[in-house]
């Protein structure tokens, strides 16, 4: 029996992007037509490799800077998202540039909550594993705040829930704006323990 059941799902690609260096304060994005992805995500991007150092989100598991596999090869966010997160914002639109997105997906619900280890397929074949939610942190909001002055501070709690997911890359090949991705949910029921595991 499958561990992976196709759902009625499909998004569809909006934009795709790179970002190239943590050299700056700010986000910097590269937009792209196309993204040809190899075992260790997109090659122009400061977060692509096989490994990656451990950073603030694996803190409980790893000491920082420990190597690990990296399951943080690309952003996903959603394109009905961006948009809640725009008005909370205060904006008219945001830009996916501003959060380093490396791909927007429309046409998914509740995206930044889709189950861990779900896949998102191409219909050539080219997957993506969801990783986990991708938290909210302040470089989204150092961005914003340059290109439009007291817009950028609301950023952090209006993405809270909506900033989408990490993924990486589990059959290589090309995705293209327009791509359509066909999202694949593992085949199991919801955690549920008999007990608190978590101490509070």
């Amino acid at each position: 029996m499958p561990a992976l059941e196709p759902t009625r799902h499909i998004g569809v690609i909006t934009f795709l992007g790179a970002v190239p260096h943590r050299d700056a304060p700010e986000l910097e994005t590269r937009v792209l037509d196309t993204m040809p992805l190899s075992f260790g995500g997109y090659k122009g991007d400061v977060h692509a490799g096989l490994t990656r150092p451990s950073c603030s989100r694996v803190l409980a598991q790893h000491p920082r800077d420990t190597e690990i596999a990296n399951t943080r090869q690309l952003s996903l966010v959603s394109a009905e998202e961006i948009a809640e997160i725009a008005r909370e914002c205060g904006l008219d639109a945001m830009d996916p540039i501003w959060m380093g997105a490396s791909v927007v997906i429309s046409g998914i619900p509740d995206f930044t909550h889709l189950p861990p280890s779900s896949r998102l397929q191409a219909e050539d074949g080219t997957t993506l594993v969801i990783d986990m939610e991708n938290r909210p942190c302040t470089f989204p909001s150092l961005t914003i705040e340059k290109q439009h002055p007291g817009k950028g501070k609301p950023f952090k709690a209006a993405a809270k829930g909506k900033r989408g997911v990490t993924a990486w890359v589990e059959r290589p090949g090309t995705l293209r704006l327009g791509d359509t991705l066909t999202l694949h949910v593992p085949a199991q029921r919801a955690w549920a323990p008999q007990a608190d595991l978590f101490g509070g």
